[in-house]
């Protein structure tokens, strides 16, 4: 119930949506600061028509294969390889870390709300193409046609204006470069989402509803799901790492099964002659 109603209250008050999300992954990365084998916190992606097996991983990464695979996802949109990358809202640092390795962009950049989160992250993934600085999503500390491509995943929902994100991606982003974009919403907010991605002046290129591999990833996901929220939170708490991790049958997983909420992911590119 504690868990429900801090995602009910930020639902609702999205004034307050930096802050409190800031307080929660400063308190996460701090209480939970040793915890290297929770280094992603999306809901993941899984193949329907085959098995998420066929992603090749180094057995240490084995364990977050399906938050690793909706990374793949959504950054095998476009080629990165060679380019210089910025993945907005890093969190724990698992999927610039993902990409940093498996996919070979030139330089990563790993931007986080959270210093304690920032902290954490240059404390665990050590990588010569990649670091983690601190900032805001809708005030980017980065001049004007910075990189190549970014990246942004379950992340968007938490800011107050998806409008001056949007924005500020498009400044940072070269001409000709991509956004690599995933998150959920509720269903009935899919029109103003959409609305904001047409007037944005980023082309769109491609959209896909991932919701049925959302739902799927969870479902093969929840043992370690439910196991990890153990290893942090015991006994009567339990449920609330239930919660925030998307054990089956948890809020998110059941709006999703129920259509009540949807995820998608796109792919929009910054015009070669910018607007």
């Amino acid at each position: 119930m504690i868990a429900d109603a801090f995602l009910w209250v930020l639902n609702r008050t999205p004034s307050l949506r930096r802050t409190l999300w800031r307080v929660f992954f400063d308190v996460l990365a701090a209480r939970f600061g040793n915890v290297g084998w929770w280094t992603l916190m999306n809901y993941g992606y899984a193949d329907l028509d085959c098995s998420t097996k066929a992603l090749t991983l180094d057995p240490a990464d084995d364990a977050e294969r399906y938050p690793i695979a909706l990374y793949h996802h959504v950054a095998t949109l476009a080629p990165i390889a060679d380019r210089e990358v910025l993945e907005i809202g890093s969190g724990r640092g698992g999927g610039a870390s993902f990409v940093a390795r498996y996919l070979s962009p030139a330089r990563m950049v790993g931007l986080d709300l959270s210093r304690q989160a920032v902290k954490f992250c240059n404390q665990h993934h050590r990588l010569a193409n990649l670091r983690f600085q601190q900032g805001d999503a809708e005030r980017l500390p980065f001049t004007d046609a910075s990189f190549d491509s970014v990246i942004n995943v379950e992340s968007s929902f938490c800011y107050p204006s998806i409008d001056r994100f949007l924005a500020e991606v498009k400044r940072v982003l070269r001409a000709g470069g991509h956004l690599h974009y995933t998150d959920l919403r509720l269903a009935h907010e899919v029109a103003d989402w959409r609305a904001a991605l047409a007037r944005c002046g980023l082309e769109l290129v491609a959209e896909r509803d991932i919701t049925a591999n959302v739902i799927e990833a969870l479902h093969r996901d929840t043992p370690r799901r439910r196991a990890g929220g153990r290893r942090i939170v015991s006994g009567p708490f339990s449920a609330i790492a239930d919660v925030f991790t998307g054990v089956e049958g948890t809020r998110i997983p059941s709006l999703l099964a129920s259509g009540e909420m949807v995820y998608f992911s796109f792919l929009l590119r910054k015009p070669a002659t910018a607007a």
